[in-house]
């Protein structure tokens, strides 16, 4: 095929020959000599078909970083070839750059690089690469052939996981896990803690700490200190239905409730306990089972990052089976789902105490504040009717809270921007006290 040089040179002889009182039979010479030439440059151009490609690099980043995946371009032919290399993916991958120039003598290896920021969570493919080889005039091109492309073309696939926004919160969290489970050892006996040490007494201990047949036994006064529970297992429980669906602030309800399963699973694995997570809506989506080491949040990560939502509406009933069949022994489950009325009353509240008779609960939603400032508008008739339309919905949401509050649900209800932290003290407080 011919380049855009070809076109101009016929231009430029159509111009010469404006200008100039050339004979036709000139014109025609001209012409002939130039497709001569073509022909020549096409026949000396590298065969396309005869590069072959790799992959190398990264296979997984997080939202809003970047990551460098290698094609490696390899001439096995016996013909230079001058090419211009277009590594295809999906948009949403945010390659860059899109076309790669190189010169490839034979058996010739060239590595090209091109930086990935992906723009969306999930799996974001390689399309296609499609090989333009050009003459040593650059007059003609030799091009892959749409059925050689699939067979050329290394498959490549980029995980993009969720964006962790809230590890900014893990120092923090860590910080409290160790007052509580570290040098300043829990001294009070709370229901279901752990028995750590004996040690001497010192000012300001609670009496009722001490350990008199230890004392007996020695020449000073020692007490017994305590720690919270080890080893207990968590349930996440994430709500994909079309509830998910729905933006809180600038990002989707089930992106928030991913960064808090993050958080809370860091500080969980961190504190010696077990985490599972299965995602739910009419079927399971995916799942994590019996985590407790340091790879829990990249498998959550792994795990979530191809989940969307479903607009259909969640079986409760099917959720608080999977938490069962998993979970025969006392655990704690923590449910993310919003605090709408009709989904909960109808769905959750009828099959609640089968979960809430064999294991502690947490409900955890994600607050809007779109709805808190509709309540407080009161410029205008409209605003006016806008401000009572969201005391109604408040009012039955709390309504609904207070059912789950009835039936031994601790219940979450956070903004956006301090929903993973505030989950996750509210794990640290019932972990102090021995409630998991």
């Amino acid at each position: 095929m011919i380049t855009g040089r070809v076109v101009l040179l016929c231009v430029a002889g159509a111009v010469v020959s404006a200008v100039l009182p050339w004979h036709a039979t000139t014109a025609q010479i001209w012409l002939l000599v130039l497709a001569l030439v073509c022909v020549v440059d096409w026949f000396l151009a590298g065969a396309a078909g005869k590069v072959t490609f790799r992959r190398k690099g990264a296979t997984t980043t997080r939202l809003g970083e970047s990551a460098v995946v290698t094609l490696v371009a390899t001439n096995t032919g016996r013909r230079t070839v001058r090419a211009r290399v277009r590594d295809a993916w999906v948009p949403s991958a945010g390659a860059s750059p899109y076309v790669h120039d190189v010169v490839l003598k034979p058996g010739a290896t060239e590595r090209l690089d091109t930086t990935l920021v992906p723009t969306r969570r999930g799996d974001r493919p390689a399309v296609a690469v499609t090989v333009r080889s050009t003459g040593p005039l650059g007059l003609m091109y030799r091009q892959t052939r749409r059925r050689a492309i699939r067979r050329l073309t290394p498959a490549w696939t980029m995980r993009t996981l969720p964006p962790f926004a809230s590890r900014r919160f893990l120092p923090e969290k860590l910080s409290r896990l160790r007052r509580l489970d570290g040098s300043l050892a829990v001294r009070a006996r709370g229901q279901g803690t752990e028995f750590d040490a004996l040690r001497e007494y010192v000012d300001g201990d609670d009496v009722r700490s001490i350990d008199w047949r230890a004392t007996a036994r020695r020449s000073e006064v020692v007490v017994r200190t305590w720690r919270p529970e080890r080893d207990r297992r968590l349930v996440l429980v994430v709500d994909t239905g079309r509830t998910s669906a729905a933006r809180v602030g600038d990002i989707p309800r089930l992106d928030a409730a991913m960064d808090a399963c993050l958080l809370l699973a860091a500080v969980a694995a961190k504190a010696g306990d077990r985490v599972e997570l299965f995602a739910a809506d009419v079927s399971v989506r995916t799942s994590v089972r019996g985590k407790g080491h340091a790879s829990v949040v990249a498998s959550i990560g792994e795990a979530l990052a191809p989940v969307e939502p479903r607009l259909v509406e969640s079986d409760f009933d099917l959720v608080v089976s999977e938490v069962l069949l998993r979970a025969r022994k006392r655990c704690l489950v923590v449910l993310f789902t919003a605090i709408e009325p009709a989904p909960l009353a109808e769905g959750l509240l009828p099959v609640l105490s089968r979960l809430t008779d064999r294991h502690t609960v947490v409900l955890a939603s994600v607050g809007d504040p779109a709805a808190a400032a509709m309540a407080a508008q009161r410029g205008t008739t409209e605003a006016v009717y806008e401000a009572a339309a969201a005391a109604r919905g408040d009012a039955e949401r709390r309504r609904i809270v207070g059912a789950m509050r009835n039936r031994g649900v601790e219940v979450v209800d956070a903004p956006a921007d301090i929903f993973a932290s505030t989950v996750t003290d509210t794990y640290l407080a019932m972990k102090a006290a021995g409630r998991l």
